[in-house]
């Protein structure tokens, strides 16, 4: 009796649910398995008062997701988990989205780096998400930095570091001051600026 050689196949969303549930951040990149660690608590902090921040000024009819899972395409063997999204209501699916989101933010980490500035950024603009967000969680100046989908690509078109107010209309217009998505005090009052 022979045993033959077999090609490995590619993952799907569905061999995800054996992954184990240990707090790292399990997503698909053409059916290869490609594992985040746990987030640390700078990034969760970040992620919280973002998350707080966009749903006391958003309209009813957006969700703010908190680390939704996306699928790309039809056979599954792409899926990634942006930190926070933004969706219109109407596009809410269960259990992964399947339609681009408004938004997508990802919060940078030092593990993350190449990750979020040209991997997801590139396949973020290629599933269509309309505007993206990269947030460097720096302890002595935080920056936020919008990319704007033009042409099958991502343009460069706001930003703003420390204290500077960030202004956008997408998802829906709104204020930020970066410095308050990781300073002490009292970052409710502040974080949309004057």
């Amino acid at each position: 009796m022979s045993i033959g050689k077999t090609e490995p196949r590619p993952l799907t969303v569905d061999d995800l649910a054996r992954t184990p549930d240990d707090g790292r951040r399990y997503e698909l990149v053409d059916g290869r398995l490609d594992v985040s660690p746990a987030p640390v608590f700078l990034h969760t902090l970040v992620d919280s008062r973002l998350t707080t921040h966009l749903n006391n000024i958003g309209p009813d009819d957006h969700v703010v997701l908190t680390g939704p899972g996306i699928n790309f395409n039809a056979d599954r063997t792409h899926h990634r988990i942006p930190d926070l999204a933004v969706i219109r209501a109407e596009d809410a699916e269960s259990p992964y989205l399947t339609r681009p989101p408004l938004l997508a933010v990802e919060i940078v980490s030092p593990e993350s780096v190449i990750r979020d500035n040209h991997t997801k950024r590139r396949e973020y603009a290629e599933f269509g998400i309309v505007s993206y967000w990269i947030v460097n969680p720096a302890p002595d100046k935080t920056g936020l930095v919008e990319f704007r989908l033009e042409n099958g690509g991502y343009r460069e078109v706001t930003q703003a570091y420390g204290e500077e107010v960030f202004e956008t209309e997408l998802p829906f217009p709104l204020r930020i001051v970066p410095h308050w998505l990781t300073a002490d005090g009292p970052w409710k009052k502040q974080i949309g600026g004057d």
